[in-house]
């Protein structure tokens, strides 16, 4: 398995992570996808994929973020394991990668939220020694 950085304007965005990133966003357009990371890279956003026999199989969004409660974190934002390959080690590769460079960049936690309805995910962040440690509330605006 091969772990890597994608930067922005890469063609393997739309054509290799997009397809698995649906997967967790099924509603998110090419054109949605490029527009948030062009304006999302220069704040720190960082798509990192994994590809497994040349394929793309697992894609995480990520940046670090400095707030008053860990000084600075490393967020995820999407973590995401091709359905026809989780069980094979993928997610677990790329949380450790995930946690490897937030040790490289200073941070002192990894943080990341994942929908109530989210079960088979949250069984496996449990299993990879993440902890429940707050409640996320949100409201839309106009």
């Amino acid at each position: 398995m091969e772990i890597i950085d994608i930067p922005p304007a890469d063609a393997r965005l739309t054509t290799e992570l997009l397809p698995v990133l649906r997967e967790l966003r099924p509603d998110l357009s090419a054109e949605d996808f490029l527009a948030v990371y062009d304006e999302g890279h220069p704040q720190g956003l960082r798509f990192t994929a994994a590809y497994a026999e040349g394929r793309c199989v697992g894609v995480a969004g990520w940046r670090t973020v400095a707030n008053t409660n860990r000084l600075r974190m490393l967020y995820v934002d999407d973590l995401v394991t091709a359905a026809d390959a989780r069980s094979t080690g993928i997610g677990s590769a790329l949380l450790e990668h995930l946690e490897r460079r937030g040790r490289e960049l200073g941070c002192t936690a990894l943080h990341l939220d994942s929908g109530t309805h989210r079960r088979d995910a949250h069984r496996f962040y449990m299993r990879e020694r993440l902890t429940i440690r707050a409640f996320h509330f949100a409201t839309e605006l106009d």
